[in-house]
């Protein structure tokens, strides 16, 4: 469902001069998998998931989201592709439902079928309590919900998670986390953005973990753990990335 060969994308820096935030990364996804990228902020991660989706242009390099090029294919890429990320703010003045409407609308949901679908998925996302509050009066996990919601909507196969439990309580995380595995036994596709090891550990199938710019292993916790020797999560990530224990 997602394929990436040799992504790159550089950017110029006054005092530094080329910065390549992303060297050469290379990784397939499968259908009904959870596909974590792990790394330490400013690894490369967001770059990487906003070439995906097709916020930012590649240096070099090539990508297909559910058969779609990256270059060729924008649009059909963002048809296929949920992409939820911290940074995307919601419209302040607009309440939850009018938000995720406006979202199917721009997906080209018909009137029935986007009312059909945002019922869906407030009732899994647990959000008619508050549907039709405004956005500048929801909490910070009300507002995430609401940000999975119009992701999600069209109902694309392919999942983008940036740093999806940055910010949250333990218990919008752990939502979240289930919402994530919810949508691998539907078959969907999710790549899984985080700092956060210990999520990563118990949710994804497989691990890329990437450390600046470059992808140091590829392989599910048990693969990653046998790589290096060790056992604790924490030090298999040190032991990838070259730091001392």
């Amino acid at each position: 469902m997602v394929a990436i060969d040799g992504l790159a994308k550089s950017f110029r820096d006054r005092k530094r001069g080329e910065v390549r935030a992303v060297d050469g990364v290379s990784f397939e996804c499968r259908p009904g998998e959870i596909f974590g990228l792990l790394g330490p902020n400013g690894a490369g991660k967001t770059t990487l998931t906003r070439m995906l989706a097709t916020i930012l242009q590649p240096t070099a390099g090539s990508a297909q989201v559910a058969g779609y090029d990256i270059r060729r294919e924008p649009e059909e890429v963002r048809r296929h592709l949920g992409y939820l990320t911290g940074s995307a703010a919601l419209y302040e003045r607009l309440t939850a439902r009018e938000v995720v409407t406006y979202f199917a609308e721009l997906h080209g949901l018909s009137p029935k079928r986007a009312a059909n679908r945002i019922e869906a998925v407030f009732r899994t996302l647990d959000i008619e309590p508050f549907a039709d509050r405004r956005c500048d009066r929801l909490s910070t996990g009300q507002r995430q919900r609401v940000s999975i919601a119009r992701a999600i909507v069209h109902e694309p196969p392919v999942l983008l998670f940036d740093e999806p439990t940055s910010g949250l309580d333990v218990l919008s995380a752990r939502g979240v986390v289930r919402f994530i595995r919810q949508c691998r036994d539907e078959g969907r596709t999710v790549i899984f953005s985080t700092h956060i090891m210990s999520e990563v550990e118990a949710l994804c199938d497989r691990i890329a973990v990437i450390y600046q710019g470059k992808i140091a292993a590829i392989g599910t916790v048990d693969e990653l753990r046998e790589q290096t020797g060790e056992r604790a999560f924490e030090n298999v990530f040190l032991r990838l990335i070259g730091e001392e224990l």
